[in-house]
């Protein structure tokens, strides 16, 4: 008998490999790669995705990474130009302002939710990554900053315990993660001088207190985001 025969005793009982893979789940993993890296800020403003370097990057082939930016175009998270090349959008100011000023209704929800359920463990792991934060812009390691305020937001929105919620920020950060990576271009850095909103924040949660860890969070992506903001202006 071949080795691969089929089972004399017809066990073809699913699942016994794992699950199947299909070039759909290729195309949803390449989409997830993408959509993570614009939350995440690791793609600027203007720069260009060339569907065979991005699908030579991630080791699958061009077909789904071209299914996963058109994906995203429809979702207007990049543009697509005259000549068909997919780019990541420079926002333009009244956008913005918009998506932040969503964030800090949809961030400020969640923080409130948060000073309600969040167990003390949770709120000290959460301290851990402002620690990490600070430290690592300190030491002008500015990339790995940016990733620890990245996670201290989504860990915070994590602790809400609303998965509707969290998708809705995802997507605002999908649209916004991008501009982030200007939050550090050789100017006074946000909160310089005063208490850090994260401080702020964690304070609410602690004293469980909805209303100020709500504001708290409301004034940290007020004031972190004036600086992006400024850039913008005509």
């Amino acid at each position: 008998m071949l080795i691969d025969d089929p089972d004399p005793a017809g066990d073809t009982r699913p699942g016994q490999f794992g699950r199947q893979i299909t070039r759909e789940s290729v195309s949803q993993q390449a989409y997830m790669a993408l959509r993570n890296s614009l939350m995440r800020s690791r793609l600027k403003p203007g720069q260009k995705l060339i569907a065979r370097q991005v699908a030579d990057e991630l080791g699958i082939s061009v077909t789904p990474v071209r299914e996963s930016l058109l994906r995203l175009v429809s979702e207007h998270a990049l543009n697509i130009d005259d000549r068909g090349t997919v780019v990541v959008p420079t926002l333009a100011l009244e956008r913005c302002v918009e998506i932040r000023d969503l964030r800090m209704v949809l961030e400020g929800e969640g923080a409130a939710r948060a000073a309600l359920t969040a167990t003390e463990h949770e709120i000290d792991e959460l301290m851990k990554i402002h620690e990490r934060y600070v430290e690592t812009e300190s030491s002008d390691n500015f990339a790995t900053a940016l990733a620890e305020n990245e996670n201290f937001h989504f860990g915070l929105c994590h602790l809400a315990k609303s998965p509707v919620l969290f998708r809705m920020v995802e997507n605002l950060w999908m649209q916004f993660g991008p501009i982030l990576s200007y939050l550090y271009d050789g100017k006074e850095r946000p909160f310089h001088g005063q208490k850090h909103g994260h401080i702020l924040v964690l304070e609410g949660l602690r004293k469980r207190d909805p209303a100020l860890a709500r504001q708290a969070i409301s004034q940290d992506i007020l004031v972190g985001g004036k600086a992006l903001l400024e850039k913008l202006q005509p």
